[in-house]
């Protein structure tokens, strides 16, 4: 299929309040932009060229988007003429137009209207929404649209018909340009309106068909802050129940915070409180949660991490971490680590069986297998010019309350004494108490 987007988006979005361009707004950590242009590629929509403003226009390009500036506010039919004149003509192309405020369109919205579409035949996608609203109302003539009436066109009766327009169209493209040449601007708000195209085409014997969106809430489009909390917390239960119906237990999806392009593996179950973000993977059988925060990190299988922080990072399998644990950092836990209560590591390696359980911080350090940290540990890094790295080698038992003054190396099955102040290496075996640490004879 030869399928062409516009895209439009040049609204000033006055009533987000705001100076950051209404569709760069987010839900579930991504843009309105975002969902709107990853739903038109999922459709198969082969190029995709985004109408901005001035001040939009930047950000977009920045994004990697084709753009083009309607420079005018003059209503949806003229931004459709501004970006048609900046498109190839092909003859045998279809246009898809829809709107970039519009973040929960699914991808197969855009499949049924562009396949509803015929050669001589366009086709928008309606729905039957609660009254009052301000979208605009369908004027049926039998199967086929015959016009769309805007609000503020509308007479009373009108304004009583519960079928609006969504505003997705798919249209032959040698049709588009034909009609949307031959708008006028001789309406309440003296614009050129898109809709107008479809009376038009009735004119010439071009049929609307009409395709009816399955539930209404998908085309709401957001103009102000309270709408798009609204769309947030719809495109967060469609997170949630994609994982769900993928075998993920989410004991309450009302207070759990998803993102797009997550990797929640089968039987891992999440607890309430709950937020994972920017593309992090989580194994299988895992347990997160309560009250946990994952952004950009990796969770192996069988891992459990309670009313915890990780950020950045790698938990390998069959850890434990939490409760109130802090992993950040770019830190990496190779697996069956126990990291517990207030410990914080950063920038550091566990390697397998290696742990910390309690009041700890562990920062640019290398942990050896099986080696054991005791409370109150503390790697001194920084010089206050520079970092410093400590690696504790293998079986190591630092004793509580023990600060290590890096860069320190301690050998394999050393030992420290609880209190002890670490200012040299400790060699392998080796066991140093005191402050400063020395070794015991």
């Amino acid at each position: 299929m030869n399928v062409r987007a516009i895209l439009l988006a040049a609204g000033k979005g006055t009533r987000m309040k705001s100076a950051r361009p209404k569709v760069l707004h987010e839900l579930c950590g991504r843009s309105m932009l975002w969902y709107a242009v990853s739903a038109l590629r999922e459709a198969g929509v082969d190029e995709i060229v985004v109408v901005t403003n001035p001040e939009l226009d930047p950000q977009a390009r920045a994004l990697g988007l084709r753009t083009v500036i309607q420079g005018e506010q003059l209503g949806t039919g003229h931004a459709v003429q501004v970006a048609l004149a900046a498109l190839e003509p092909r003859a045998d192309g279809r246009i898809l137009v829809t709107n970039g405020d519009m973040p929960l369109v699914r991808a197969e919205t855009f499949v049924r209207v562009l396949s509803a579409a015929g050669e001589n035949e366009l086709s928008l996608v309606t729905a039957r929404m609660p009254l009052p609203s301000n979208f605009g109302r369908i004027v049926r003539n039998g199967q086929h649209v015959a016009r769309i009436v805007e609000v503020r066109d509308a007479t009373e009766s009108e304004r009583a018909i519960e079928e609006m327009n969504a505003g997705i169209y798919a249209f032959p493209e040698h049709h588009l340009r034909e009609v949307i040449a031959r708008l006028r601007n001789d309406n309440a708000q003296r614009e050129y309106y898109l809709t107008d195209a479809v009376a038009l085409s009735a004119k010439t014997n071009r049929h609307a068909v009409p395709v009816a969106a399955d539930d209404y809430e998908e085309v709401l489009g957001v103009n102000d802050r309270s709408e798009l909390a609204r769309a947030r917390a719809a495109m967060n239960r469609r997170i949630c129940e994609r994982h769900m119906l993928a075998g993920v237990t989410i004991i309450d999806p009302e207070t759990t915070y998803l993102e797009p392009e997550l990797t929640i593996g089968a039987d891992t179950v999440i607890y309430p409180g709950t937020a994972i973000s920017l593309q992090s993977s989580i194994g299988r059988r895992c347990t997160i949660g309560p009250h946990t925060r994952i952004s950009n990190a990796r969770i192996g299988d069988d891992v459990t991490i309670r009313e915890s922080v990780v950020l950045e990072s790698d938990i390998g399998p069959g850890a434990v971490v939490g409760p109130f644990a802090h992993v950040r950092g770019h830190a990496i836990l190779v697996g069956e680590n126990r990291v517990g209560n207030f410990v914080e590591i950063k920038n550091s390696r566990y390697e397998r069986g290696a742990k910390s359980a309690h009041l700890s911080y562990i920062g640019d350090a290398e942990i050896g297998e099986e080696s054991n940290i005791g409370a109150g540990t503390i790697t001194c890094n920084y010089d206050g010019k520079k970092k410093h790295r400590t690696k504790i080698g293998k079986r190591v038992s630092i004793g509580s309350n023990t600060s290590i003054v890096a860069p320190r190396t301690i050998g394999d099955d050393a030992l420290t004494g609880a209190g002890s102040v670490v200012t040299k290496d400790v060699e392998p075996g080796g066991r140093v108490v005191g402050n400063p640490a020395r070794p015991l004879r």
